[in-house]
């Protein structure tokens, strides 16, 4: 079966949501929220790797309305056909922003563009608007994301929201050391290695139900070496610092430091010295499922 694509943001375009909702100055507190619609067929992630960029939110696949993922004041509406006006850009087609107060903003986007506007205050689970094709699509659904105006950060809805069914543990492809002059080494193929500095580079993927889903971003990858942790990437938020896009890993690190290595991720470096190594590399998806693999190096 071919898969979807699973389109995301350029970094102008996030730059535009930093610019359209400044930073509040209270302190951010998490509300029950619920998500905008029942059902929903997720095609693409928080954190997910799309061709060397992080998604900012979720994707979802599939007709029917699209709810308010809880009570708030509508701030931004616009439809699919407003780029000449506005002369912004609107990877987003047809979208609208809540805000829900204490610094949290739910993005409602790609939905299908009516010609009217969600109210200007709307209650939970209210519709919005009708899932469609607008925008960055070429498929029927929805975009949702949830951005912390305070902290000028998205964060992963499955923090905050009751996490969708997940009963499959997380896949790894694949595990590689990247040596001084970008040369690759497998350790399932290569189990003697030089000493000196490697980074690791993972590809692991999630999927919730069944194997022939979308693959998604699990929601942790953490590397240790002799027991010891050395890289640990966490799927929770994306924040931008002084026009560099940041995500969480052992710290804030620059997000093209991470997601270069297409499909896959760059989880951290370690030093090996001469002696025997164990590489351990574990997945984790936000339901607690992991996955783990084990390598057993000589260092000369």
């Amino acid at each position: 079966m071919k898969k979807k694509s699973v389109k995301t943001f350029s970094f102008s375009a996030w730059a535009f949501f930093i610019f359209l909702f400044p930073a509040a100055f209270f302190p951010f507190a998490v509300p029950a929220m619920d998500w905008p619609q029942a059902g929903a067929v997720l095609r693409g992630n928080f954190g997910h790797n799309d061709q060397g960029r992080p998604q900012p939110g979720m994707i979802f696949e599939g007709g029917g309305p699209v709810r308010a993922s809880d009570g708030g004041e509508l701030v931004f509406s616009r439809g699919d056909g407003d780029d000449a006006a506005s002369r912004l850009p609107s990877p987003l087609g047809a979208w609208a922003a809540v805000d829900h107060g204490d610094g949290l903003i739910s993005i409602y986007g790609r939905f299908r563009d009516s010609g009217g506007k969600p109210p200007d205050t709307v209650n939970p689970g209210e519709i919005i608007a009708e899932s469609g094709v607008s925008g960055w699509s070429d498929s029927e659904g929805f975009f949702f994301a949830l951005f912390d105006r305070r902290e000028r950060r998205w964060v992963n809805p499955s923090m905050i929201i009751t996490p969708l069914p997940d009963t499959r543990p997380p896949v790894i492809q694949s595990v590689r050391l990247r040596a001084p002059g970008n040369r690759l080494i497998d350790p399932a193929q290569t189990r003697t290695i030089s000493q000196g500095r490697y980074t690791i580079e993972v590809a692991a993927s999630d999927t919730m139900t069944a194997a022939g889903e979308s693959p998604l971003a699990p929601h942790r990858i953490v590397c240790s070496v002799n027991g010891t942790e050395i890289g640990s990437l966490n799927f929770e938020t994306c924040s931008a610092r002084d026009g560099v896009l940041m995500v969480s890993r052992n710290g804030l690190v620059p997000a093209d430091q991470v997601y270069a290595p297409f499909p896959g991720f760059e989880v951290g470096e370690v030093g090996f010295t001469r002696g025997q190594a164990t590489l351990e590399v574990i997945a984790q998806d936000i339901a607690g499922n992991t996955r783990s693999v084990v390598f057993r190096l000589v260092v000369e």
